[in-house]
């Protein structure tokens, strides 16, 4: 026994020996791999240092260490960026769903800040503020008629919670002080929820903000109580946002195990994402709208959709945005996003568009309008080498973006000189502000859509448009016939225009908007079978 407990313990001796050989060569190669690795790097900090050293001038270190950043990122992809301090805390406040403010909407039609909304149950509100307010200054500072740009006066509104600022509006002939304490702000990203008739909803979202889900859970709710069979969900010009949101919001129509989405990198393994089945809205029949300026998030929903044949997919190919991103922050505020992987839609395609020729995707959509792919289905370019197959055995492309089931151009048939000419000088919308300030008591009354649409036809709006764009910005329509081609397009946006002051708010606006929308028009008509 003691013979084989020797002989056991010299091969363990021997094993362990062996291992630690190995170990070791490991770590030597690790090693050198490493120095390797930081030789490749070691260039840019010694520039970096040369110039701290030797630079002619005193180097401003942060300037040149932040364009180095910058500039090292822009050599891998489009959407891996650098953001100092202010920018990178804008894009994060534009998506948490809440920020510190004063509570107001607001627009600039004519050099002056207009109050368009008071948020409900915010510091504005609760301290008197109006919608059809003009703000002529923030605190001390002068904001009207001085071309102050639109984002300046949004950051002097802004500030941290319990901090006062003082707003001074011009109301009736009146200058007006108020003194407003500012507190947290909720960001809807859900822009419109009504139902169109007894059986069809219209939702219209943004962008996917931290609390979209929630919202669009309560507003569908709200229309399934009444009577919606159908959902027309509009995600047309909603850049995206975060992805756990797109994932709940396709979770809410998907059976389950159905496929969402994966993402996969080089560093990154695959990772697939199913569906639940615990939705309320899988009995729902869907209809989504996209366009040239859906990306990401909203990609990531329709390319879901569509690859399950659980819905028609309606409008113009999407932007093609489908990077994954992963944040580095820094102390001093600043941060970067990072590209670690890439979105693959359930049947395998590869949301994001081609990036090998920075101009080209820089100016993709001028191309897309260009080559004819806004006015002709047979324009829009898809690679025929990378074909995939829904669920149901429908054949899709990849090449970057999602193609919809169905194509509609954008309108061309509405450009007279008299149209153009009023988009110019944006005469609808300062018509809009003009006529809420003359008749501000009856339009803040109204609170039902049919109240609104009744008080819209016999107000007169025609007439006194016509006669607002000829006293002051000079423009007629050069005959009886060309107002009589484009009169039901005109007068249709101006009156979603006056109605958005109304107590419904952009809910009228789209409301009112749909009826010369192109897009919806087809959506709302009878959807191809899938």
């Amino acid at each position: 026994m003691r013979q084989y407990s020797s002989v056991l313990i010299a091969l363990l001796g021997v094993l362990v020996g062996a291992l630690a050989v190995l170990t070791f060569q490991k770590a030597q190669e690790n090693k050198h791999l490493m120095r390797t690795e930081l030789r490749d790097w070691r260039k840019l900090n010694l520039v970096l240092q040369s110039l701290d050293e030797h630079y002619v001038d005193t180097v401003d270190r942060k300037a040149v260490t932040d364009a180095a950043i910058t500039a090292a990122l822009g050599a891998l992809d489009p959407h891996s960026v650098y953001m100092p301090p202010a920018v990178l805390e804008e894009s994060e406040t534009e998506l948490a769903g809440n920020f510190d403010g004063i509570g107001i909407q607001f627009n600039v039609p004519n050099d002056t800040a207009i109050v368009l909304e008071v948020i409900p149950g915010g510091p504005s509100e609760k301290i008197g503020l109006q919608p059809g307010d003009r703000i002529l200054k923030v605190d001390e500072k002068n904001i009207a008629g001085v071309k102050f740009p639109q984002d300046s006066m949004v950051r002097k509104m802004r500030g941290p919670s319990g901090s006062k600022v003082t707003i001074t509006v011009l109301r009736d002939g009146e200058t007006v002080p108020f003194e407003i304490t500012r507190g947290k702000i909720p960001m809807n990203s859900l822009d419109a929820a009504f139902m169109v008739n007894d059986t069809t909803g219209y939702l219209r979202l943004s962008k996917f903000a931290r609390t979209t889900y929630e919202e669009v859970l309560h507003a569908s709710d709200r229309l399934l109580d009444q009577g919606m069979k159908r959902m027309i969900f509009d995600l047309r010009d909603n850049g995206g946002g975060f992805f756990d949101q797109s994932f709940l919001l396709a979770d809410m129509f998907l059976p389950k195990g159905a496929g969402v989405v994966y993402l996969e990198g080089r560093a990154q393994p695959r990772q697939d994402f199913k569906a639940t089945g615990r939705g309320k809205l899988q009995d729902v029949e869907l209809v989504v709208l996209i366009n040239e300026n859906s990306a990401s998030s909203s990609e990531i929903f329709a390319g879901a959709i569509q690859d399950n044949d659980r819905g028609t997919i309606v409008g113009r190919r999407s932007f093609g945005k489908g990077l994954v991103q992963e944040p580095l922050y820094f102390n001093d505020g600043s941060g970067l996003r990072i590209t670690v992987a890439r979105y693959h839609t359930p049947s395998g395609r590869c949301i994001q568009k081609p990036y090998s020729s920075g101009e080209d995707y820089a100016y993709d959509l001028y191309y897309r309008y260009r080559d004819g792919e806004m006015l002709s289905a047979d324009s829009v370019k898809v690679d025929k080498s990378e074909e995939y197959h829904t669920v149901g055995g429908r054949t899709v492309y990849g090449g970057g973006g999602i193609v919809p089931d169905v194509f509609v151009p954008i309108d061309t048939t509405r450009a007279s000189d008299f149209y153009l000419a009023c988009n110019r000088k944006a005469t609808a919308m300062r018509f809009a502000s003009s006529y809420f300030d003359s008749h501000k008591a009856e339009l803040q009354k109204i609170d039902d859509f049919g109240k609104l649409e009744r008080y819209l036809d016999g107000a007169g709006l025609e007439r006194s448009f016509l006669a607002f764009a000829a006293s002051r910005d000079g423009l007629r329509p050069k005959s009886a016939a060309e107002w009589a081609s484009e009169k039901d397009y005109m007068m249709t946006a101006v009156r979603a225009l006056v109605g958005r002051y109304s107590k419904l708010g952009d809910s009228a606006f789209y409301h009112l908007y749909l009826a010369i929308d192109n897009v919806y028009q087809v959506a709302a008509g009878d959807m191809p079978s899938l």
